[in-house]
């Protein structure tokens, strides 16, 4: 059995695409070891059917977390015998390549994000330099690379002169209730709760629906948030709910009317985006408000599941009423959600990723 290592730099307990490609390649045979961080608040992991590490550091956050992980991701992996890498994003592919090349060993990239152009860099040019730095110092280097949509995948060959496959962030869909009727739902968002994404304008938008909007995920703006809902009479109908359990987040969805999924178009990271998100509304099998960008265009084009809309207040409720209005358009694009759910599933994103496997080290 061919032992391989996958790193990050998350907490794995909620890492949920790890988690599936990690779960994929044990099915297909490999020894798999997945690596990530262990904060203070990381809770006890569940019984993974394959192997996890989680090192723990000194630093959180900051550029000295990053320069400690490294340092102790290298140093671990030295210690390990395995056939394979793969370091997942740039905060983890320097220790990943240098370690592979000094075995003998195959590398391998999984870029999950716009990783130099991500918000949290945007006004830091030293900073964004170092990382640029990094990316076009390691990542040509790898046996294998991939990533989450076609736009990345077209971005990184022509900046990185090396193919990208594409294994894009999609689950496998559960069961769907049918859609729900007006009379006993609400709205949902689901995931960061993060400047950049939107809630703000979705917030003020709730001024003008006659909806409750439930608010799933936590992040840095949720005080800020909270507060804007107070002040702008809202509070009463936007419920926050923190953090949720992926099994409870899926029940929650199914029985949602709409979803939201709202990028701002400052960082080039999201403008390429395609978050899972956007499929988890389709595996839940309801209608979603989604940026006009790139991704969500082209998959939309095909199967029609979103109302596509700036970033705008005046959009948000236009299309907001549009859907929870007119039945039948509401009920055509539920429908159509529950149809694409049978060619957007991870059981055919896997196929692509055990190729590339396959494709580096050869059959399991």
């Amino acid at each position: 059995m061919k032992k391989i290592i996958l790193t990050v730099t998350t907490d794995i307990s909620y890492d949920q695409r790890m988690q599936r490609i990690c779960a994929t390649l044990h099915a297909a045979g490999y020894e798999v070891w997945l690596v990530g961080r262990l904060k203070k608040t990381s809770s006890p992991l569940p019984d993974f059917p394959y192997h996890t590490r989680r090192l723990k550091c000194f630093w959180e956050k900051g550029k000295f977390f990053y320069i400690e992980y490294n340092i102790r991701l290298f140093f671990w992996l030295l210690g390990q015998k395995f056939e394979a890498v793969c370091g997942i994003d740039l905060d983890t592919i320097a220790p990943a390549v240098l370690v592979g090349k000094l075995k003998g060993k195959k590398t391998l990239f999984d870029a999950h994000e716009y990783f130099t152009q991500v918000p949290e860099l945007i006004g830091r040019p030293r900073t964004q330099r170092l990382w640029e730095w990094i990316e076009k110092r390691f990542v040509p280097r790898v046996d294998a690379a991939y990533t989450v949509s076609e736009s990345l995948a077209k971005i990184f060959e022509n900046q990185l002169h090396i193919p990208f496959g594409l294994v894009r962030n999609i689950g496998t869909p559960l069961a769907v209730e049918p859609a729900p009727t007006p009379d006993k739902s609400y709205l949902i968002y689901i995931g960061a709760v993060n400047a950049g994404r939107g809630l703000e304008q979705l917030i003020e938008a709730m001024q003008q629906i006659d909806y409750e909007l439930y608010v799933c995920g936590d992040g840095d703006i949720l005080e800020a948030l909270k507060a804007q809902a107070v002040a702008q009479g809202v509070a009463h109908k936007v419920k926050f709910w923190g953090y949720v359990k992926p099994q409870d987040l899926h029940q929650l969805t199914t029985k949602a009317r709409i979803g939201y999924l709202l990028l701002d178009n400052k960082s080039q990271s999201y403008y390429y985006s395609l978050a899972n998100k956007f499929f988890d509304y389709i595996h839940a099998g309801i209608p979603q408000i989604t940026s006009n960008f790139p991704e969500y265009q082209l998959i939309n084009q095909r199967y029609k599941v979103a109302e596509l809309v700036e970033l705008r207040v005046t959009d948000i409720v236009a299309s907001t009423q549009k859907l929870l209005q007119d039945e039948n358009y509401y009920q055509k694009m539920a429908e159509n959600a529950r149809l694409a759910q049978k060619e957007l599933c991870w059981e055919n994103e896997q196929k692509t990723l055990l190729g590339i496997w396959e494709k580096v080290l050869g059959k399991s």
